[in-house]
């Protein structure tokens, strides 16, 4: 179980989507709905872990047809995110002259960071390769496999919420106008080129 703790968050901590996400809930719209994007984004991994101990991810990394339009809807999503934070991007200055996060939506959020992980493809084609590597060769093989998702998913939530509380610690920096509107084009740029290097998996 150590070794599968190690190893996942050496995994989660890998800057993704998700973080870029995360980012910039927390810093727009403050920790707590920061938080609730980190809740959202453990259910959208939740489902790709537990397809994976039921091997239902198998069959759709096994299907070109079902991998494709789960990717291609994956990164149309991802790019839309992008264009949205840089638009928002050249509106930051006018949108929050107190320096303070605005309205929270905990829906919203929680909606936004499920789809991000629940439509990656990536996340499937990683429990599948990296879940069996743990699991024994008999006994209840189905049990420990639900079980480390469960780590997963906890590993997800502890750091995420470690990293939101940090991104908050610092808002008094961070949420200055030009250096949110900078984030906030850089966190773009980055969901943009995770839609982009989504799309071109594989061709």
């Amino acid at each position: 179980m150590l070794v599968f703790i190690g190893a996942a968050l050496v995994i989660i901590i890998i800057p993704g989507p998700d973080q870029a996400l995360m980012t910039r809930q927390a810093l727009v719209r403050g920790k707590m709905s920061g938080f609730a994007s980190t809740m959202g984004g453990a259910m959208g991994l939740t489902i790709h872990a537990s397809l994976a101990a039921f091997g239902l991810s198998a069959l759709l990394v096994a299907s070109p047809v079902a991998f494709n339009i789960l990717k291609i809807v994956g990164a149309v999503y991802l790019v839309w995110i992008g264009v949205q934070t840089i638009r928002m991007a050249s509106r930051a200055v006018a949108d929050l002259p107190t320096g303070e996060p605005s309205e929270r939506r905990p829906l919203r959020c929680i909606r936004k960071g499920f789809l991000t992980n629940a439509l990656n493809p990536k996340l499937a084609v990683f429990f599948v390769t990296f879940l069996p590597q743990f699991l024994p060769s008999s006994g209840p093989v189905l049990t420990q496999a639900l079980t480390y998702c469960g780590v997963f998913a906890l590993l997800y939530i502890a750091w995420f919420s470690l990293y939101v509380f940090t991104i908050d610690k610092f808002g008094s920096v961070l949420r200055r106008r030009k250096v949110r509107a900078g984030i906030e084009y850089v966190t773009g740029v980055l969901l943009l080129g995770f839609g982009a290097g989504l799309a071109m998996q594989g061709v």
